[in-house]
């Protein structure tokens, strides 16, 4: 980092990336504020500037003791250790530390033997519960999917569905399945023990479930083009497992968008302005890969201009726009990608191509889509630009 680098940044001001601080003392303090960044985004703590944001500096001694005090609280302060990159800046007289902290991959960090941080603008607060939850299903120790429901056993399911689901998967009839169905449903990890499993629920459980209406799709088709209006022509809060999510969604967009004729006869209904195929694999992926210890819905706004398509949780760790683009993906619920491609009637195929069909779909109708990873309000988005 440079010299006008560092002005612009302490320029810009404090964020959820950058934080200002005149100096540590306690090596505490100092855990607490890079596991707060390393439990979020990652970002950049400046050691010698003041919170108003004047270039105070830190004197040789300083510099050198801070740069000790770094190396003891990464390695005995947090756990799991971290490792950070430190650049000295020096600016007339004056020199200013700055700490580098990436975002961490074996989530969560606890400082100080007892404490998990996280940012929250240009605060830290502690982390909550699910927030912990989630911080562990970022680093792949934990999946929302497979954890058991309390208060739920096999009753929970739609008997017919699941036996549908288990006959195409198996090209037998259920009757004929040598082992019972409460372990088949173990052993597929649908359920653990006499519980349904997240997966279980979200692909066979009964639409009056309450855990089910914890996780809907919001539909709203807006007049004109801005979220913060008030009038809008069509809304619906659409519930149910997975299935009905998707026929009933994909139902609400078709309703909501123009056919247009290209090449048709004349008396044909014409063809969606927006590929169908994409819209499909949009949706799809919003139910498959959303983050379930988010507590929001699936969005799924159409407006004059575009239509977007928001999932809740923001890409995996590794993860970026172009990598998903060239179809990398991590399974974020891996049960429920094992079993939904075999739910008859939704169209995935699990193996990492939805973004390419998505977008050579798009491409060949003339419709710009754009993939937003929208990480400091936690969600996925999907844009499809409309004329």
């Amino acid at each position: 980092m440079d010299v006008i680098e560092l002005l612009e940044i302490i320029g810009a001001g404090e964020d959820s990336k950058t934080q200002f601080k005149e100096f540590f003392s306690s090596p505490d303090a100092l855990a607490a504020e890079i596991t707060a960044f390393a439990n979020t985004n990652g970002g950049r703590i400046v050691v010698g500037v003041s919170d108003d944001g004047e270039l105070i500096g830190l004197t040789l001694d300083k510099v050198a003791h801070l740069n000790q005090m770094i190396s003891n609280v990464c390695s005995q302060k947090i756990d799991p250790p971290l490792s950070v990159e430190t650049e000295n800046v020096k600016y007339k007289d004056r020199i200013v530390v700055v700490i580098n902290v990436p975002r961490g991959i074996n989530k969560f960090y606890v400082a100080n033997g007892r404490d998990v941080w996280v940012k929250v603008g240009a605060d830290k607060r502690r982390a909550s519960r699910e927030e912990m939850r989630r911080l562990l299903q970022e680093s792949s120790n934990i999946f929302a999917d497979e954890q058991p429901i309390p208060g739920t056993d096999i009753s929970s399911l739609d008997r017919s569905l699941l036996e549908g689901f288990i006959e195409n998967k198996t090209g037998g009839k259920i009757e004929n399945i040598s082992v019972s169905l409460k372990r088949l449903l173990n052993n597929m990890k649908l359920m653990r023990d006499d519980n349904c499993t997240l997966a279980g629920l979200l692909l066979f459980g009964k639409r009056d479930n309450q855990i089910l209406s914890q996780h809907i799709i919001s539909a709203v088709s807006w007049y004109g083009n801005d979220p913060a209006g008030v009038e809008y022509r069509d809304s619906e809060d659409i519930k149910g497992h997975v299935l009905d999510l998707f026929q009933n969604g994909m139902a609400f967009l078709k309703r909501q968008l123009r056919k247009k004729q290209k090449g048709q006869d004349f008396n044909s209904l014409g063809i969606l302005e927006i590929p169908e195929v994409a819209l499909e694999e949009a949706l799809v992926n919003a139910i498959v890969h959303r983050n379930y210890y988010v507590e929001s819905n699936i969005r799924l706004f159409v407006f004059d201009d575009r239509v977007e398509i928001i999932s809740p949780g923001c890409l995996p760790n590794t993860l970026s726009v172009e990598t998903i683009k060239n179809g990398v993906h991590i399974a974020r619920n891996p049960i429920l990608l094992s079993h939904i491609k075999d739910i008859k009637g939704i169209p995935y195929r699990g193996i990492g191509t939805g973004i390419t069909r998505i977008i050579k779909s798009c491409k060949e109708e003339g419709v710009s889509v754009d993939f937003i990873d929208e990480v400091e309000k936690n969600q996925f988005k999907v844009v499809f630009w409309r004329e």
